[in-house]
């Protein structure tokens, strides 16, 4: 006759076992639960890539629209530099006629250039052109001035500006036109530019327009 003790003992293991056995072969719910929290995580890492993706690219157009508003005229506006030069020209060729002859004809059409040459500078300067003359003395700039010659001048200091044969021009923060310039030679040797301190940024006008 079987004990019956013997018999639960011996049962015990086989309920154990079967009691066990989902979580061994693992639950399939919560495999789909798993699964749909990983989906998840990987479309809100989607979207969120995405939306960077999409900001980038509205800071980037805001960005072209603003420069092309400010440098689409830059080719135009480098034409009407020339008109500039001429009336410039044409000035400083009446002012002294005008000195020699006092005529009063002259007088009236150097009233008229001089009006229409400030009305130019203010259009040119309404759309972001802004002309700017070196100083004598001062060091000469490769990203602002274009040496035309040398002045064999022991004066002034070797490497600075001796004479300003025409304005430079700057539209926005861009170089439209250098200016043209004759560099001192011979001289002593100009001193190192001065680190600039915040003082001096905060008045300094980057164009070196007077």
């Amino acid at each position: 006759m079987t004990d019956p003790r013997r018999a639960a003992a011996e049962a015990a293991p086989d309920a154990a076992e079967a009691a066990t056995a989902p979580a061994a072969a693992g639950d399939p719910g919560a495999a789909a639960v798993e699964a749909l929290i990983r989906e998840n995580a990987e479309f809100k890492d989607r979207l969120l890539r995405t939306l960077a993706e999409m900001e980038n690219l509205r800071r980037r157009t805001e960005r072209d629209v603003a420069e092309s508003r400010v440098y689409s005229i830059a080719s135009f506006a480098r034409d009407m530099l020339g008109v500039a030069d001429n009336m410039a020209r044409a000035l400083q060729t009446v002012r002294a006629e005008f000195k020699e002859k006092g005529d009063g004809g002259i007088k009236v059409l150097l009233d008229g250039v001089e009006l229409t040459e400030r009305e130019l500078a203010k259009v040119l300067e309404k759309h972001g052109v802004r002309k700017f003359e070196p100083r004598e003395r001062e060091r000469f700039d490769p990203n602002l001035h274009q040496a035309m010659y040398e002045v064999p001048d022991p004066s002034l200091p070797a490497g600075t500006v001796a004479q300003v044969v025409q304005a430079g021009y700057m539209i926005g923060d861009r170089m439209l036109r250098p200016a043209l310039v004759a560099v001192a030679k011979g001289g002593p040797k100009a001193a190192p530019a001065a680190e600039p301190t915040a003082n001096d940024n905060a008045g300094a006008d980057p164009a070196g327009s007077n």
